[in-house]
C-alpha cells in the first residue's frame, strides 16, 4: 500500500484551476496534506469549497488565511514554521489576470507574490519541487515559433499581465539552481474536455457566450480574418499534465507548454462554436487595427481580463512548440484532445450554465 508522503500548498484559490488542482492532488494516494492559501476575502468559499468534499478528503486539506503579496505570505510565525517543514510541493498559481486594475497593483500580484512563494520554496527542508505557472503569453506579442526554453523580457507586451508573468518567470529560472522548479505555460483554459465544466465565465467561455446568446440576428465581425491560431486547452488536460510533470525526476529547471499541437484558427473556433449552437455564422470581419482601437474605447474597457487578451491576439501568428511536454509524456495516457472533439460538452455546458459572480477583484489563475 502506498504511503502519503506529500504535502503540498497551493495558491491561487478560489480560481477554477487552482481548485481543480486541489481535488487531483487530494485523489493522490501520495498526498498526505493539502495547504490551500486563500485570502480573507475568499475564506468562506474556502470553507464551502472544503465542506462539499467527503470525509476523507476534507481531514487531508487545511485553508490558511493569507496573502502572497505580504512577508511570510501573511501567515502567523507558527503556521510560516508548519510549511518550512512539512512541504515537499508547492504549485504557485496566485496573479492578478484581469486588466482592469492598476500595473502597479499587477505587479504587486505577480512579481511581488512569485518572490514570496520563492522566498518560502528556499526555507522548505523536504521540498521537491516549486511548481510555477506561467502562461504562454509571456511571449508578448512575439510571432513564428515560440519554444518552451525560450524568454525574453525586453520585447513588446500587450499588457502589463503579461509583462509581470515573464518578469516573474525570470525570478523562478535565476533561482532554479536553489529551488528545483518546473514552469508550466498553459495555453487559454476552457472548459473540461469530458464534461464542459468550468468555473467562471471569462475569455473564450465569454465569447462562447456572445456568440451563443447574442440577438439572432446580430452576426458578430470578427477582428481581422481571424487566420491566427486560438491556443485553447481543456482543464481537465492542464491539470492532469501539470501533476504527472511534477512527478518526474527529469522535469526539473524544465519549462512546458500545456497547448494543443494542433491549434484550430480564431475563425474556425468561432464558426465551430456557432455550429454547434446553431448560430448563424460569422459574414463579415473588421481589420484587426480598427478592431483593437474599439477595444480602447470606454466601452471596451468592460471587457476586462482574457475575453479582451483573446482578442487582441485573434491575428497573431504565433505556435508554441510542446517539444518538452511531449516528449515527457510519451508513455503516459496524458494528451491533449482536439478543440473539436470536446466542443459540444463545452457549448452544452453553457447552455446549462449561467455566470453568477463577478471575480475582478481576486486573485486567479493566468489563463483560467
Amino acid at each position: 500500500m502506498t504511503q502519503p508522503t506529500d504535502t503540498v500548498l497551493v495558491t491561487g484559490f478560489p480560481a477554477f484551476t487552482a481548485k481543480r488542482m486541489i481535488l487531483k492532488l487530494l485523489e493522490q494516494p501520495t498526498t498526505r496534506r493539502v495547504y490551500v492559501l486563500v485570502r480573507y476575502q475568499s475564506s468562506t468559499e474556502a470553507t464551502e469549497f472544503t465542506d462539499e468534499l467527503d470525509e476523507e478528503r476534507r481531514r487531508r486539506m487545511t485553508i490558511l488565511v493569507g496573502d502572497v503579496t505580504n512577508m511570510d505570505l501573511g501567515l502567523s510565525g507558527k503556521e510560516y514554521r508548519r510549511l518550512v517543514g512539512d512541504l515537499t510541493h508547492i504549485h504557485h498559481m496566485a496573479a492578478k489576470h484581469h486588466l482592469g486594475v492598476t500595473k502597479e497593483r499587477v505587479h504587486q500580484i505577480n512579481v511581488g507574490g512569485t518572490r514570496g512563494a520563492l522566498e518560502l520554496a528556499l526555507e522548505c527542508q523536504r521540498l521537491k519541487r516549486f511548481c510555477f505557472w506561467s502562461t504562454v503569453c509571456v511571449s508578448g506579442e512575439r510571432e513564428g515559433v515560440v519554444m518552451e526554453d525560450e524568454l525574453d523580457v525586453d520585447i513588446r507586451f500587450r499588457n502589463a499581465y503579461e509583462h509581470s508573468k515573464a518578469l516573474a518567470e525570470q525570478i523562478v529560472r535565476s533561482m532554479s539552481r536553489r529551488v528545483p522548479s518546473t514552469i508550466f505555460r498553459p495555453g487559454v483554459i476552457v472548459g473540461d474536455s469530458h464534461t464542459g465544466e468550468i468555473g467562471r465565465f471569462d475569455g473564450t467561455y465569454h465569447l462562447i457566450t456572445v456568440i451563443m446568446r447574442g440577438p439572432f440576428d446580430l452576426q458578430l465581425p470578427l477582428p481581422g480574418k481571424g487566420m491566427g491560431p486560438l491556443h485553447l486547452v481543456p482543464i481537465d488536460f492542464v491539470v492532469d499534465a501539470a501533476y504527472a510533470l511534477s512527478r518526474m525526476p527529469r522535469t526539473v529547471s524544465r519549462t512546458y507548454h500545456l497547448v494543443d499541437h494542433s491549434p484550430l484558427s480564431a475563425r474556425s473556433v468561432y464558426e465551430l462554436v456557432a455550429d454547434r449552437a446553431h448560430r448563424r455564422m460569422p459574414s463579415a470581419s473588421i481589420p484587426g487595427t480598427i478592431a483593437r482601437a474599439l477595444l480602447k474605447l470606454p466601452w471596451g474597457g468592460r471587457m476586462k481580463g482574457s475575453p479582451r487578451t483573446v482578442m487582441e491576439g485573434f491575428n497573431q501568428q504565433v505556435i508554441y512548440n510542446c517539444r518538452n511536454t511531449m516528449e515527457a509524456l510519451r508513455n503516459t495516457d496524458i494528451w491533449c484532445p482536439p478543440f473539436e472533439e470536446y466542443v459540444d460538452n463545452l457549448v452544452r455546458f453553457n447552455k446549462a450554465s449561467r455566470p453568477s459572480r463577478n471575480y475582478e477583484d481576486d486573485i486567479v489563475d493566468p489563463l483560467d
